[in-house]
């Protein structure tokens, strides 16, 4: 079984670009390791092809090279949070139409021209102080993230939700330094979500 990491700096996590399967120190690294131990009479190939700092245009630029052309078994993407931080500073936010639209494609082309299954993971906000403000944009994206995952997805993962839900009772920054990267309390967290809904796309 073939499965796709895509996304963006959460994924890519310093894996080394040279070497697709190459899983970095992140969420895929650890996903790994715990879907290998749930499924060992299952053969798995990992490849990860998250880029730091992509948004929903560069997986449309990537399409072709990677995602058709790997034709994954399951393909995975966690991606948003860039589409709204990288115009934060001046609040030039992205229109709510060209990111669905962007997105939109990037699912349209995997159902068409593969047979993989897809599983959405929602970008995510932790509440430190100095981003609260990203909120003006990101819970809108997070809508249509939601909307599209209920046209594409086989399984989804509401990470904004339950990362919110984890830091009831434990800190944002016991997950993250920024309340966007992971730590390996978060990248853990989010990996626990990940094999849990490969256990079920493969039953």
């Amino acid at each position: 079984m073939k499965i796709l990491f895509q996304g963006d700096s959460i994924t890519d996590w310093g894996r080394d670009r040279e070497d697709i399967h190459n899983l970095g120190n992140g969420y895929p690294k650890f996903a790994a390791e715990l879907i290998k131990k749930a499924h060992p009479e299952t053969e798995f190939e990992f490849i990860n092809l998250g880029i730091s700092g992509n948004q929903t245009k560069d997986l449309v630029d990537r399409l072709q090279s990677d995602f058709i052309d790997i034709q994954p078994d399951v393909v995975s993407i966690h991606i948003g949070i860039n589409d709204t931080w990288h115009r934060a500073a001046d609040r030039s936010w992205l229109g709510n139409d060209v990111f669905e639209s962007q997105y939109r494609k990037v699912l349209t082309e995997i159902k068409e021209k593969t047979n993989a299954k897809i599983l959405i993971i929602e970008q995510f906000l932790l509440p430190v102080e100095d981003k609260l403000y990203f909120r003006e944009d990101l819970n809108g994206k997070i809508d249509i993230t939601r909307k599209l995952a209920r046209e594409f997805a086989d399984f989804y993962i509401p990470l904004d939700g339950l990362m919110a839900q984890a830091c009831v009772g434990k800190d944002a920054y016991h997950w993250s330094a920024d309340g966007v990267h992971p730590n390996d309390n978060g990248a853990t967290f989010i990996a626990t979500l990940y094999a849990d809904a490969i256990d079920k796309l493969i039953k």
